[in-house]
């Protein structure tokens, strides 16, 4: 009995910190994010509503014009999703946060923007990829590209399922990443 009343005072403990973050209900300005801890220990941008929009950075040695997300970051797809199911999940979540909104929007783009339900929550996904950062990035910087299957996107990406996706971006190094 003890534990059990434990257990529901830190549940409701946990529960009180989500509201109190504004994850759920967030008055927070529109394209503004939270960043939340899930139980896997990944951190998950929940975003109320998602702004993707283009920026050109520098993607190995040569100015490409990538997808960002609200904060700058550069987004990713990963080789191995499929346009309904991703395919990142545990530690590999850890290294890139799935992109996470309700409602998406999108500047700057003209393919398909949606959020499907994952295991994460509602995933976004452009053009029928999935959408993720690196934590190793910062705005304006890739650091990412060609590690362990994940690739910047580019506006003109193919739309997964219909046609080859190329990336005509230059691959890194690893970092050290094997997964």
């Amino acid at each position: 009995m003890y534990h059990r009343r434990i257990g529901l005072l830190t549940g409701a403990a946990a529960l009180s910190s989500f509201f109190a973050l504004g994850v759920a209900g967030s008055s927070a300005p529109s394209g503004a994010s939270t960043r939340a801890q899930a139980s896997s220990g990944a951190h998950l941008t929940i975003t109320k509503l998602a702004t993707i929009r283009t920026e050109p950075v520098v993607v190995g040695t040569k100015v490409e014009t990538v997808l960002v997300n609200a904060k700058g970051l550069p987004l990713y797809y990963f080789r191995a999703d499929t346009p309904t199911k991703s395919k990142v999940s545990g530690g590999l979540a850890s290294l890139w946060p799935p992109l996470v909104a309700a409602k998406p929007r999108a500047t700057g783009v003209q393919g398909k923007v949606a959020a499907l339900k994952q295991p994460a929550g509602l995933q976004v996904s452009y053009k029928g990829h999935f959408l993720y950062t690196f934590i190793e990035d910062s705005p304006g910087h890739v650091t990412g590209q060609g590690v362990s299957n994940f690739f910047v996107v580019t506006p003109k990406i193919g739309t997964l399922g219909n046609t080859p996706t190329v990336s005509a971006a230059t691959p890194s190094t690893s970092h050290g990443y094997g997964y």
